[in-house]
Formats: structure tokens, sequence, C-alpha cells
């Protein structure tokens, strides 16, 4: 059975089907349904011109992964049984008060390769820290926020978890937890996702092989979070509506 995992104690009320979450945080669907931010933190869903003027086009770039622990675990067995593996996933509730579970990611910081802003976002995002193991896929999209037309390309890793305890103290996220692998297909909100758990399925045997034969990079530093990136927002809302609300 999963186990609860965060930075602070956990809610008295015991795991929910599916995987171990973090107490959720009240105040988090007012919150996001005053900002006027879509299920994934765009601004507004209007595509078209604002007072007569096109949209400014802005491409970004960010980073993240799926984070994995029990590789060992699904070792054990002569063909790796992936139904032992966890995933830390984020949450959040989008205007209709519903919890959407993604993937952590964010922003490549001027310097960064995408792999060490992955690392950095999960632990930021999730409160655990990893070692990127494996490229996974890289998906992108489009978003309307601030009076901008976004595409964003986000680089997606597998992740082995190392250390460190889920925490939710990120302020746009209203939940963390750890999920069984196998849930991911009706646990995550988005289809591109959905699809990169279809590719880490393909991968996943060989890198439980490896780790158990000791050929996976060995645990790298512990990071530190630098409190005040916490306080930021600039990616840690989701951008994209799910395809109910974009009607499709």
């Amino acid at each position: 059975m999963p186990r609860h995992g965060r930075g602070r104690p956990a809610a008295k009320s015991g795991p929910k089907p599916g995987g171990a979450r973090s107490g959720a945080k009240p105040g988090n669907a007012g919150k996001n349904a005053g900002s006027g931010k879509n299920a994934r933190g765009g601004r507004g869903n209007n595509r078209h011109q604002r007072g007569g003027q096109r949209l400014r086009t802005v491409l970004e770039t960010s980073a993240g992964g799926l984070v994995i622990r029990g590789l060992l675990e699904a070792a054990a067995t002569p063909e790796p049984d992936l139904s032992r593996l966890e995933v830390a996933l984020i949450g959040r509730l989008d205007r209709r008060n519903r919890m959407l579970w993604s993937m952590p990611k964010g922003h490549i910081e001027p310097g960064e390769t995408v792999e060490e802003t992955a690392r950095r976002e999960v632990l930021e995002e999730t409160g655990v820290d990893g070692t990127v193991l494996a490229p996974l896929g890289t998906i992108d999209y489009w978003f309307v926020a601030e009076g901008r037309r976004i595409h964003k390309t986000v680089h997606h890793h597998l992740i082995r978890y190392d250390h460190g305890e889920l925490c939710d103290e990120d302020p746009e996220i209203t939940e963390v937890g750890w999920f069984a692998f196998d849930t991911l297909p009706r646990r995550l909100a988005y289809p591109d996702e959905r699809k990169l758990v279809e590719t880490a399925r393909t991968l996943l045997p060989a890198l439980a092989r490896a780790e158990a034969a000791g050929e996976n990079p060995g645990p790298q530093t512990a990071q530190i979070v630098d409190p005040s990136r916490r306080s930021t927002t600039d990616d840690r809302a989701p951008e994209r509506r799910t395809p109910e609300e974009s009607g499709s």
C-alpha cells in the first residue's frame, strides 16, 4: 500500500484508493477561482485578438519528469514487475474544484541544462530529490496568459527517487502524493502525459535491471530548496485546459 510522505504531518484521513496523497489545502480552490486562471495556470480562455490587437506569441521551454521509486523491488522478479513502482505527482484544483494530477516541471533557468532543471523543479514542487536516468520525451502545447499567446515545450525525464519527503509547501500546488505506476493512465489529467507513461513502460524494465546490477548512476549531492522560489508563480500552476474544458 502506498504510504504518506510529506514535509509536515499528514492529514488524519487515511490514504485514498490509487495512491497516498498529502493533505489538501482548503483555501486553494477559492484562490484559483478568483485569480482567473484556467486549469493549468493560463489566465483566461480567449485565444482571439484583444482590443483589436493580435496577441504576441512567446516561446517558453520547461523541464521536469516522472519520479520513480521502487526500481530494486521491481527488479526482484525475472521479468521486472512494474506494478511495484510508485511515482510522485503534483495536484492542483481547477476552476471546477477538480483535482488535476500531473508531472512536476518548470522553467529552465539561464545556464541550466534540461536535466538540471528537471531535478531542481522536482525538488521545488514535490520536496523529493532524485537522479535523472533517461529522457522520457518532449511535449508541447499552447495557452494564453497575461495578454500573450505562449507556445510551451516541456522536456520530460525518468528520475529515480533518491531521498526526501513529499512536501506541498509550494503555494501553487494543492497536494503531492505517491501513486502506483499502474494507476497513471487514469490518474494523470492530460493525454500527452499519459502517452509518456506508455513510453516509460518500455524503458523501465531495462532501468530496473540496471539498478539491480549497479549500472545506474549513484545518487547526486543533495539539493537545497531556495524558499524564495516557492513564492513565485511563473510556472508553478498548470497552463493547459483538460480535453473536457477545451471541447475536444
